[in-house]
């Protein structure tokens, strides 16, 4: 699933590319992927709007239109958006003022599009915990303080920090020199900082080389983000770590394939 620096990508680029442009029509393909309202309100609320505004908030993407409403975007697993689209794959095509297409491709239709009158009021939107760029050193080690859940799933708990997800946990405990289990709040005062500092570092070098395309995720032109050759351990598993040499190792930690060096993360 896409995850911060994907989303970031893909907002930096539509800003670029359909800001201040009218939608025209909507043409819907496949009306799974329409979560609310019902198909034909759907196509009338967008129909004539202008993008206003394009927000982020965790990995939900929010494009704030000229008649009040709301286009929420969630990716999910296989979501895309691209632009300028060719409709071949597109399950929601959005026709613009250039006279060129949004395409929303989704080949196994688990992403949502919703028209909302107010999107604070998204359940999804009011769960999340905050932003990592928003905390200060002190807010998260008070965060982390009383928390028995093991580092790695809670790094990926929505409700605890927004927009990291397993990909990115992985990547950040090895900058870190964190074993991926153990207990949050028996880190150190030190770890508790390097931590802090390399999830900060970490997304912000994902979003400058546009993400990791490791699955379905693509950039708004359709090219593959190129962070995935500074991965350190995901994906990597038996392969040297970079810095010891020895084997990467994978695990099953809260459901989810963990990669890691046992040797480098204590």
């Amino acid at each position: 699933m896409p995850e911060l620096p994907e989303v970031e990508t893909i907002k930096r680029e539509l800003e670029k590319a359909v800001l201040g442009k009218k939608i025209l029509k909507v043409s819907v393909h496949n009306p799974r992927v329409i979560r609310q309202p019902a198909v034909d309100k759907f196509k009338k609320g967008l129909s004539g709007a202008v993008i206003k505004n394009i927000l982020r908030k965790a990995k939900l993407m929010i494009l704030e239109l000229s008649n009040n409403k709301s286009l929420a975007i969630h990716l999910k697993m296989t979501g895309q958006l691209v632009y300028p689209g060719d409709g071949t794959k597109s399950r929601v095509s959005f026709h613009l003022s250039d006279g060129k297409n949004l395409d929303f491709n989704d080949q196994r239709l688990f992403g949502e599009l919703r028209l909302l009158d107010d999107w604070h009021s998204l359940k999804f939107i009011q769960g999340l915990g905050p932003e990592p760029f928003d905390l200060s050193l002190g807010q998260f080690k008070e965060m982390l303080t009383a928390k028995k859940t093991k580092i790695k799933p809670l790094l990926m708990d929505q409700a605890f920090i927004s927009g990291i997800g397993n990909l990115y946990a992985a990547e950040i405990l090895f900058r870190a020199r964190i074993h991926p289990e153990r207990p949050a709040r028996g880190l150190s005062s030190r770890e508790k900082g390097i931590l802090f500092k390399e999830i900060k570092k970490t997304l912000r070098e994902a979003i400058h080389y546009g993400g990791s395309s490791v699955d379905n995720y693509v950039r708004l032109s359709g090219e593959g983000g190129n962070y995935v050759r500074f991965h350190k351990v995901y994906g990597r598993e038996g392969k040297p770590c970079l810095l010891c040499k020895r084997p990467i190792k994978r695990i099953s930690l809260g459901g989810r394939g963990t990669y890691f060096c046992p040797h480098c993360q204590r």
